[in-house]
C-alpha cells in the first residue's frame, strides 16, 4: 500500500477496536495548521484512503466491510463519519502476542516456556514502526513493549525453575539489555551466569549445532573421569600395551592409563579384548622378529576401531599413528583425518548414543606435526562433517589436561566454531586456510 494508506491502517490498529472520526484522521495523518479546519475536500482524502485500504484488506469495496467498518458518532452538533477496524483475535499479530503472553503467566514453567517462545517468535521488531512517533501510537508502544519485557521475564523464570539457565541466560541479558538502569535485571544475568558456569564447571568451550542436535564442548579435566560418556583412545597400528619400563608404550599415555585406570593394570584382560575386537579386521602385515625384537608384530590399518565394553558404555581403541620398528611412532595429518573419520563411523554404530570423550589426539608421541590449535580443530572438523551425514551422538567432549591448557590458544579454536553455522559448516576460505594451509591462520590473521 501507499505509505500513507499504511499509516491510516496503523492508525486504526492503533485505536484498539475505537472507532475513530474522519476529522481526527485528517488531523492526525495529514496534519493542519494550528485552527485549521477539516474541509469536505479533506474528508474526500480520508475516504479515498480507505476505499484503497479497503481494496488490500477485504474483497469488497462497500462501507458494510467485514474489515473496515464506516459508522456515524456525534462529536458534536452533527453526526460525523468514522470508521473503525474490526479483527478477530487471530488476524492481528499484537493481539495474539500480548494472549500468548498473559496465559503464560497463568501456566505451569514447561507450558510457559512453550507460549513465551510462541510470543516472542511473532516480535520483529519496534511496533507500529512506520508511526511509532506518532501520540496516537504511543499508548500502543508502550503497553507492547510492557508485555515484551514481561515476556522476557516469565520465560527467564520459567527457564531457571526448569533447571536451564543456559537458556535463561541469554533472554535475561536481551531483557538487560533493553533496561540499562534496571538493577535488578542486572542482578538477574549475574545470577544466571554464577549457575550456568557452577553447571559447565571446567567447561571452557560449548557450542550446541541444532541442525544437527549435538553439541561440542571442551573441558580441562581427565578423560578418565568422563564416566558419563563413551572414551575415544587412540592407539599405534601394533595395538601394543606394554607399559613395563615405558619402553613399547608410556605409562603416562593415554593408552598406559586406560590399561591402569580401566583395567586395573591386567594387561591380559585388555589383550584379549583387543584381539576379539581385531577379529573383523584384516591385518595389513606382520613383522619378522628379527626386525621387530620388541612388542606386537601385528599390525593393522590405519583407521581401524575396536570398541570395548564397558558398563554401561564402550571404548573405542583406533588406530592413529604407525609404531617403527625401532619402536618409535609417527603419524600426519592424513592419518590422523583417517583415523577420526573411521572412528566416527564405528561410534555411529556402536557407541550406544551416549556422549564421547576424547584426549587431544596427536598431541603426544604420535609427533603430529600440526599447532595444538590446529589438531583440536581436525577433531572438531571431521566430527561435524560425519555428524552431518548420520547422527551419533549428541556431545562431542575433548578433554585437555590442565597442564596443557596454556600451550592451546582455545580462543583462535572459538573463533572457528563460532565461525560455523548451525550445520557445523564453515566459510570455505575460512575452513581452507584453518585446516589445508601450513601455517594457522584465523579470520585473515596469520601465524608462522
Amino acid at each position: 500500500m501507499p505509505p500513507l494508506t499504511t499509516k491510516l491502517l496503523l492508525r486504526l490498529v492503533a485505536a484498539e477496536g475505537e472507532a475513530v472520526p474522519v476529522t481526527r484522521l485528517y488531523r492526525e495523518l495529514w496534519g493542519l495548521p494550528h485552527g485549521g479546519q477539516v474541509t469536505r475536500a479533506h474528508r474526500t482524502q480520508v475516504q479515498q484512503r480507505i476505499s484503497e485500504l479497503r481494496k488490500a484488506v477485504d474483497a469488497s469495496e462497500d462501507s458494510a466491510s467485514p474489515l473496515v467498518r464506516t459508522e456515524q458518532i456525534l462529536s458534536g452538533p452533527y453526526p460525523e463519519s468514522a470508521y473503525r477496524l474490526v479483527l478477530d483475535r487471530d488476524r492481528l499479530d499484537s493481539t495474539e502476542f500480548i494472549e500468548l503472553v498473559n496465559e503464560a503467566t497463568c501456566s505451569d514453567p514447561a507450558t510457559a516456556v512453550v507460549l513465551l517462545n510462541r510470543a516472542l517468535g511473532l516480535w520483529k521488531g519496534r511496533p507500529l514502526q512506520e508511526v511509532a512517533e506518532s501520540d496516537f501510537a504511543e499508548p500502543l508502544v508502550r503497553r507492547l513493549m510492557g508485555t515484551l519485557d514481561t515476556a522476557r521475564g516469565e520465560l527467564v523464570r520459567a527457564q531457571a525453575d526448569l533447571g536451564h539457565p543456559e537458556l535463561a541466560l541469554s533472554v535475561a541479558e536481551e531483557r538487560a539489555a533493553g533496561r540499562p538502569d534496571d538493577s535488578a535485571a542486572a542482578a538477574a544475568v549475574r545470577s544466571l551466569r554464577r549457575r550456568v558456569r557452577a553447571r559447565r564447571g571446567d567447561e571452557i568451550l560449548r557450542r550446541e549445532f541444532t541442525g544437527i542436535s549435538t553439541r561440542l564442548v571442551v573441558k580441562a579435566g581427565d578423560l578418565f573421569d568422563q564416566h558419563d560418556a563413551n572414551m575415544a583412545v587412540g592407539f599405534c597400528d601394533t595395538f601394543d600395551t606394554a607399559t613395563e619400563n615405558d619402553v613399547i608404550i608410556s605409562r603416562d599415555s593415554v593408552q598406559g592409563q586406560l590399561l591402569d585406570r580401566v583395567y586395573g593394570g591386567d594387561r591380559g584382560l585388555l589383550d584379549r579384548a583387543l584381539r576379539k575386537g581385531l577379529q573383523r579386521v584384516e591385518p595389513s602385515g606382520t613383522e619378522h622378529v628379527r626386525d621387530k625384537p620388541k612388542g606386537k608384530r601385528i599390525r593393522y590399518p590405519i583407521g581401524s576401531v575396536v570398541p570395548l565394553s564397558l558398563p554401561g558404555r564402550r571404548v573405542f581403541a583406533f588406530v592413529h599413528c604407525r609404531q617403527g620398528n625401532d619402536l618409535v611412532t609417527r603419524s600426519d595429518r592424513d592419518d590422523l583425518r583417517l583415523s577420526l573419520e573411521c572412528l566416527w563411523a564405528d561410534i555411529a554404530v556402536h557407541g550406544l548414543r551416549k556422549p564421547t570423550a576424547i584426549p587431544l589426539v596427536g598431541s603426544g608421541l604420535a609427533r603430529v606435526e600440526l599447532e595444538l590449535e590446529q589438531l583440536m580443530i581436525l577433531i572438531i572438523d571431521t566430527f561435524l562433517a560425519s555428524s552431518r551425514s548420520e547422527r551419533h551422538t549428541p556431545e562431542l567432549r575433548i578433554v585437555v589436561r590442565p597442564g596443557d591448557l596454556h600451550a592451546i590458544r582455545i580462543a583462535e579454536v572459538a573463533r572457528f566454531v563460532e565461525a560455523l553455522d548451525d550445520h557445523g559448516q564453515a566459510p570455505r576460505d575460512l575452513r581452507g586456510r584453518l585446516l589445508d594451509s601450513a601455517t594457522f591462520t584465523a579470520k585473515g590473521h596469520a601465524r608462522s
